[in-house]
């Protein structure tokens, strides 16, 4: 019975707001369903909501999807009805990360009825230079308590939220989405800590939030229950879409687990098509009692395979009109579970109208698949999803095996298209694995590089591929003047070799190293904003001065020593490649130095650090005694675009000190002057002198 000593708590997960909201007939499913969602909370009323992750479908939800969510919350979750129950534990540390370090319906401004507690999952986990993710967004305008962060990669301690309602007190943890290969390990290694109340440890109703994989998905890829402490009451798991809501009591742990799934179709997989539910858990002294609450808003998904194989009386392979039967088939059992949909709406108004509907054949046995596209047109305006109804699938034949317990279980699978989930980092291992010698990383490691490439790709993190090869390049250049190995090729190849394997075992330091580069990457992105916004106030103070020539640096403008028309000509990609802007400011005149060299220079003069970009070889050249006065002269050239046939190039005698200081934009086209020139001029036509980190040793030779 419901009383002071009672919580009410209203759980869900996965609501995965933003979710296809372009799609015409889909795009508002997850704001209604979240709108039922707070509906639910607020006739029960509930002392709070418990959300378990992945409230958004994208890292950076669009507009729309942040103001419909802010619309639901301040128009379910703010009011004057009070709150009954009290936080006891230091809310500086349960809330460190934010701003404002404490629950939202105790602050002085807001007028809070419903309070939400949330962490996030892998779908609006934090990013970025500041680490901040959608839920921050809400947090700081006081909408949702966002909790169960964690900075560190080395060690994570969980200190639970301390409530009290009555006699009855609670300890909530959190632990928002992690990868799972990272957090598999820190449990292994004893890094993971659940922290626990000093006093009475045995009256707290102990209740763990986690987003993770549940299901096996790999060796590693997944958190076993068996990781988690024993002393846990209820375990509330995300991240699986499929409704198990009903508490499953683990027979080791002796603790329960409450699956409650996600609240819209996401996948046309059998997971999704369980009824969708969410659970009000009611909660007296150390007692619990969850109830399941249908969600009625929620579109209807029918879903059938069908095994043409099994119906040898329907279907011949041979027979030269057993497509049209196929279809004829299919079209039977379309109309069937149509029909079921129909009848299933009936009783609810508020479901939507248009069903999902998946039809799985499995065409092994010599048969042929029809046109999809053709199928779906028949079905444009009955069905949400006309484009996927029918999925095609054939299994492998399995090559016959001599054992007499053969496991025909393992011949029957899933569709690689639903049944596998690929991975970034596996794509780049399988790469390398099958790659040939030559194209083989000889200084990265296929994890490091995986994980910046996992960068790029979810994170949008631009220079994580660039930073991480930096990173890695100068800690090996570091090791190798260290251990003052002689400046031969094979030594340094074979040391080099030997420190990558080491780097290779020592999974921490590897993952620090990703860490550091990904950090080195958001302050790059920083400072190339600030030197955009710099350069351009420099062009527009400078807009009087084009054609005139000077330069902060102190250059001279020589006159060109030569035309060099058919080769420079080839050369006007790179040119514009690498200044891109040069086009629009440079100066229809021969011999003539751009008003863009002179800008840019004055610009990136500061932060130019060409000692980052040197290869291993010319790290040891640095090393030995300056060349006699014999030695040939090293020039910088600069290369000015223009519209016509005819390219100038300047040739700039400098000396060696001087050569360091050149701005940043012409700093890899100086060190390829000094390399290959000529008594007459520069020679355009290889560009194998550029610094690349995964040269081969061939190519090494000929720089040499």
């Amino acid at each position: 019975r419901d009383d002071e000593d009672t919580f009410k708590i209203l759980i869900a997960t996965d609501i995965h707001l933003g979710y296809l909201e372009k799609d015409p007939v889909r795009g508002n499913d997850t704001f209604v369903t979240f709108n039922e969602i707070l509906d639910h909370a607020q006739k029960n009323e509930v002392d709070f909501v418990l959300l378990g992750g992945d409230l958004f479908h994208e890292n950076k939800p669009s507009r729309k999807t942040v103001h419909s969510c802010l619309e639901s919350l301040r128009k379910y979750c703010m009011g004057d009805r009070p709150v009954q129950f009290e936080i006891l534990s230091d809310q500086a540390v349960n809330f460190h990360y934010s701003k404002f370090p404490w629950v939202n319906y105790q602050d002085r401004n807001l007028n809070i009825s419903i309070p939400i507690f949330s962490i996030h999952g892998n779908h609006d986990d934090p990013t970025g230079a500041d680490a901040l993710c959608a839920l921050d967004i809400l947090s700081c305008a006081g909408l949702l308590n966002h909790f169960g962060r964690s900075s560190s990669v080395e060690k994570i301690d969980i200190s639970p939220i301390l409530l009290r309602k009555g006699r009855t007190k609670i300890a909530l943890y959190g632990l928002g989405a992690i990868p799972d290969e990272r957090l598999y390990r820190m449990f292994v290694n004893k890094q993971v800590t659940m922290l626990r109340p000093k006093e009475d440890e045995d009256s707290w109703f102990n209740l763990f939030v986690i987003h993770q994989n549940r299901s096996k998905h790999g060796a590693t890829n997944y958190i076993p229950e068996q990781f988690l402490d024993d002393f846990i009451n209820l375990v509330v798991w995300g991240h699986e879409h499929e409704c198990k809501i009903a508490p499953f009591q683990n027979e080791q742990q002796r603790f329960y687990v409450s699956q409650p799934g996600s609240s819209v179709v996401t996948s046309l997989s059998p997971g999704e098509a369980v009824k969708k539910h969410i659970g009000l858990l009611h909660v007296k002294g150390r007692k619990m009692k969850m109830q399941k609450i249908a969600l009625e808003t929620v579109r209807t998904f029918h879903m059938e395979d069908i095994v043409l194989a099994d119906h040898p009386d329907l279907f011949n392979p041979d027979n030269p009109k057993v497509t049209q039967a196929i279809q004829a088939f299919c079209m039977e059992k379309v109309e069937l579970m149509l029909d079921n949909a129909e009848r299933e709406r009936l009783g609810n108004p508020r479901q939507p109208e248009k069903p999902l509907i998946r039809l799985r054949v499995d065409y092994t046995g010599g048969f042929e698949p029809f046109s999809v596209h053709r199928f779906s047109q028949k079905y444009m305006d009955r069905v949400a999803n006309p484009k996927d109804i029918i999925h095609f699938f054939r299994h492998r034949e399995q090559k016959e095996k001599n054992d007499s317990d053969l496991n025909f279980g393992k011949l029957v699978g899933r569709p690689a298209s639903e049944g596998m989930t690929l991975r970034v980092e596996d794509l780049v291992k399988q790469y390398f694995q099958t790659a040939e010698k030559k194209v083989q990383l000889s200084l990265l490691t296929e994890r490091g590089m995986g994980e910046a490439v996992q960068e790029f790709v979810d994170k949008e993190e631009k220079d994580a591929i660039e930073e991480l090869v930096k990173f890695q390049l100068e800690k090996t250049q570091r090791f190798l003047k260290e251990r003052r190995t002689d400046a031969e090729e094979e030594k340094i190849d074979e040391e080099v070799r030997k420190f990558r394997e080491s780097r290779k075992k020592n999974t921490e330091e590897e993952d620090e190293e990703v860490r550091e580069a990904m950090t080195r990457a958001r302050a790059h992105r920083s400072e190339d904003a600030i030197l955009v916004a710099a350069s351009s106030d420099e062009e527009l103070m400078d807009t009087g001065m084009k054609g005139t020539g000077d330069s902060d640096d102190g250059l001279p403008a020589t006159p060109r020593r030569g035309r060099a028309r058919g080769r420079a000509r080839g050369q006007n990609s790179m040119a514009r490649g690498q200044n891109s802007t040069a086009r629009g400011s440079s100066r229809r005149g021969r011999g003539s130095i751009t008003q863009e060299s002179a800008t840019s220079s004055r610009t990136y003069k500061p932060v130019s650090v060409p000692a980052k970009n040197m290869s291993i070889m010319d790290a040891f050249k640095s090393l030995k005694p300056e060349p006699t006065l014999n030695s040939s002269k090293s020039y910088s050239e600069d290369i000015i675009y223009d519209d016509s046939d005819l390219e100038d190039i300047s040739i700039v005698p400098t000396s060696k000190v001087n050569q360091r200081s050149v701005c940043s934009s012409t700093s890899s086209l100086s060190k390829r002057g000094s390399q290959s020139q000529t008594s007459r001029g520069v020679d355009f036509e290889s560009d194998e002198d550029e610094f690349d980190p995964f040269k081969s040793t061939a190519t090494s030779r000929r720089t040499k």
